[in-house]
């Protein structure tokens, strides 16, 4: 194979399964967005239809482009497509996102249309297809570079059998410049929710998955109530809407009715933490690098969270970590920080906030990224 000597300017092309709302996505776009465009020029390509995600791409200015194939339904003509893609922006790496994307840029790497390879892990539990994991398995060692985004999924990938030439690990990164909001923001947000200012609130954003594991949640928050009168509960995440009759009916079973607000899919996450006293995640398996709990503990809110992928290395000391599926163990987590002070309690959340900045800053996280692009010639 020739030398491959990298331009002044490198073409990264990111291909992704789907750009709809979620860490991957969200990683991805802010990775683009942020990128030098003196030294790097940013394609993303999509498998499916552009969603929200890719909305804030193109208004980004950067070219996306789509493959118009469906869900789980696999279709020769977006290889096709895919080709005159890299035909027109003719990248230096192509970046691939989530294991679906990894098959199609290996087909792509195969076919000798692009130079360099990257594949990117981001979570601690294959799912889908048992063909796709064997196959990216036994071909793990083809790509230049395999980047993961937590040291859990990492080990998880390399017990299935990965064997890269190079692993390079790149957590998440995150916008630690924006101010902290006030807590007059909070107060008007809860006041549009109708939240009594006086309420502890515990809010989970999740969407509604069994890997995110609302029941344990409901569990959980049936015991805590009973105990907690002040305690008031927000669900946010897609499909977590009253629509949604299995969630509907299990609320309605442990009489919560009126302790928890189901908000859906929302796009203003930023402004909802702030009417949350603690933010909460209760998943049972699957997660990398739950990208809420980092944005939370920006807006500067302590955490509780299941011991899945990197959630405990995320929190450290600004939070608490509970094994999952342990209804009683995630209540006890709440009642250990619901029972501080609230200024005990901004302290920790002042402390977190500091945790993010000093280890997941998105300039930092960038600069790996670019440099690892760098590297490969």
């Amino acid at each position: 194979m020739p030398v491959y000597n990298p331009p002044a300017m490198l073409t990264i092309t990111h291909l992704i399964t789907g750009l709809e709302t979620g860490g991957a996505e969200g990683m991805l776009s802010r990775l683009v967005t942020g990128t030098d465009r003196d030294r790097f020029r940013s394609v993303v390509v999509s498998m499916t239809e552009p969603g929200t995600v890719g909305q804030t791409i193109a208004a980004a200015g950067i070219p996306l482009r789509s493959l118009g194939m469906g869900r789980g339904t696999p279709d020769p003509r977006g290889l096709l497509r895919l080709r005159r893609v890299l035909r027109e922006f003719r990248p230096d790496v192509l970046q691939t996102w989530l294991y679906h994307a990894d098959l199609l840029g290996l087909a792509a790497w195969r076919f000798g249309w692009v130079p360099r390879l990257v594949w990117n892990l981001r979570s601690t539990e294959t799912v889908g297809s048992t063909t796709v994991r064997r196959l990216l398995t036994r071909w793990s060692a083809l790509p230049d570079a395999v980047v993961v985004n937590s040291h859990q999924g990492q080990r998880f990938h390399q017990a299935l059998g990965y064997h890269p030439r190079r692993w390079a690990y790149v957590p998440n990164g995150f916008d630690t410049a924006a101010p902290v909001p006030d807590p007059e923001a909070g107060r008007r947000q809860r006041a549009m929710l109708g939240i009594a200012e006086d309420a502890v609130v515990i809010m989970m954003p999740a969407r509604y998955h069994p890997m995110k594991d609302h029941a344990t949640f409901l569990a959980a928050a049936a015991q805590f109530a009973a105990m907690r009168p002040e305690i008031r509960f927000i669900l946010v995440g897609g499909g977590v809407e009253p629509g949604n009759r299995p969630l509907a009916e299990a609320i309605a079973g442990y009489r919560l009715g009126d302790r928890i607000l189901l908000l859906g899919d929302r796009r203003d996450l930023g402004a909802l933490y702030t009417a949350a006293d603690i933010v909460t995640l209760s998943s049972a398996f699957g997660e990398g690098f739950p990208n809420v709990l980092a944005e939370a503990m920006c807006c500067a809110i302590p955490c509780v969270a299941t011991e899945i992928g990197d959630s405990a290395e995320i929190i450290g000391k600004t939070g608490i970590a509970v094994p999952p599926r342990d209804p009683a163990a995630l209540a006890a987590g709440w009642e250990r920080l619901v029972a501080l002070t609230p200024q005990a309690r901004r302290t920790l959340g002042a402390e977190a906030r500091a945790r993010i900045v000093e280890n997941y800053d998105l300039p930092a996280i960038i600069a790996r990224y670019e440099a690892l692009y760098q590297s490969l010639g």
